[in-house]
């Protein structure tokens, strides 16, 4: 506050002596103007010496506020390099605990590769055992003598397959099977299990096979070609003459006159015939014609039966239906014989005779390769002969 005043108090001189201009007067001759121009020069000093002082003061504060920012700069600077040291240490430890999972996934997976090669191993090792294990027991087996049942076993197998494929009889085959599987059973062998039921396989798609004999069905068809002779055809018949006499001449001589008079008839009636018929007029069919109605009707039978004996449906009932159609255009259908032969042609069109035979009985190769291990190897090839 002093200085505050001193200063005040300068300026107020000052003010005081530019404003108010000292009288021009000679220092010699006034000493109270000497004493004014000395306190003059003090008050200029001290305002000199205040404003050099607010001076310092200004740099020092300056100074001081500068060094502050600089500091507070440098803290700031510090403070983000240690976030950045503290981010990059926690990514450097991020990458060191990868690093570390990868290589432990790299062992784990190269353990886990040796573990599958090592099973690889003990899996091929269990096989070859195996295969020596299996080999052992065919051959021990094969050295029963019972063992010669599965030859019986394979030749039946083998007859069914010929009444089978070569002359459609299924049920001499189904008998055959039957009894190679009893052969089989005989052994009391729990290895020949696959091969039973192979055979059990084999029976049951026999039987559930078409039933009807298509053997039966080729021999009512023949017997229905024998009748063919005897049927009727739709011909125009020529009607009795009731009056007509008797042609032959009598040998009595009292008879001249009716002797004559059919002589003379007989001569007429070469040349003329007159006859009242009653009904719609058919057409009169030439012997030619019956031949051929009769021959078509025996030859559509003779195709239904070769197709009867082949298992072809389609055929089968083409050519049964066109028998019927050749009854129905050529024959007497009033007639009981052609209503008969009629409704036979209808029932065996109506017969199934369709036989979807397997190609290859599924027993017949296990059986074989049964016989191949336990019979042919240990007794030689002389087995194959059977």
């Amino acid at each position: 506050m002093a200085d505050n005043d001193d200063k005040n108090l300068v300026e107020g001189e000052v003010i005081n002596t530019s404003a108010e201009p000292a009288p021009q007067v000679e220092d010699s001759a006034s000493p109270k103007a000497n004493k004014k121009k000395s306190s003059s020069g003090k008050g200029l000093l001290w305002f000199v010496v205040i404003i050099l002082f607010l001076l310092v003061i200004g740099i020092a504060a300056a100074g001081y506020w500068y060094y502050t920012q600089q500091q507070a700069k440098e803290a700031q600077t510090a403070s983000q390099q240690s976030d950045t040291q503290r981010q990059l240490q926690s990514l450097t430890e991020e990458r060191t605990t990868l690093t570390a999972q990868f290589e432990e996934m790299a062992n784990a997976n190269l353990q886990l590769s040796k573990d599958v090669e090592r099973l690889k191993q003990q899996n091929t090792a269990l096989t070859q055992q195996s295969e020596a294990t299996l080999a052992q027991l065919n051959t021990m087996e094969g050295r029963r003598p019972a063992d010669w049942l599965i030859a019986e076993a394979d030749y039946l197998v083998r007859m069914a397959g010929r009444k089978l494929w070569l002359e459609n009889d299924v049920r001499t085959a189904i008998l055959l099977l039957v009894n190679a599987d009893k052969r089989l059973s005989s052994l009391a062998d729990p290895s020949v299990l696959p091969v039973r039921a192979h055979l059990a396989e084999d029976i049951q798609t026999l039987q559930q096979l078409n039933p009807v004999s298509q053997t039966q069905v080729a021999l009512a068809l023949t017997g229905m070609m024998a009748q063919i002779d005897n049927l009727p055809l739709d011909t125009f018949e020529k009607p009795v003459d009731v009056d007509a006499q008797n042609p032959e001449l009598s040998e009595s001589t009292d008879d001249w006159k009716e002797n004559l008079s059919k002589v003379w008839r007989s001569m007429v009636d070469g040349f003329f015939t007159v006859k009242t018929l009653s009904g719609p007029i058919e057409p009169v069919m030439s012997l030619e014609a019956q031949f051929l109605a009769k021959e078509q009707l025996r030859l559509q039978l003779m195709h239904a039966q070769s197709a009867a004996l082949q298992g072809e449906k389609g055929l089968y009932e083409q050519s049964l239906q066109y028998a019927q159609t050749l009854i129905d255009q050529n024959f007497d259908l009033s007639s009981t014989s052609i209503s008969g032969f009629s409704q036979a042609l209808t029932n065996l069109r109506e017969t199934d005779i369709s036989r979807p035979i397997p190609s290859e009985l599924a027993a017949q190769q296990p059986l074989e390769r049964l016989l191949d291990t336990r019979v042919k190897k240990v007794f030689g090839e002389g087995a194959s002969a059977l």
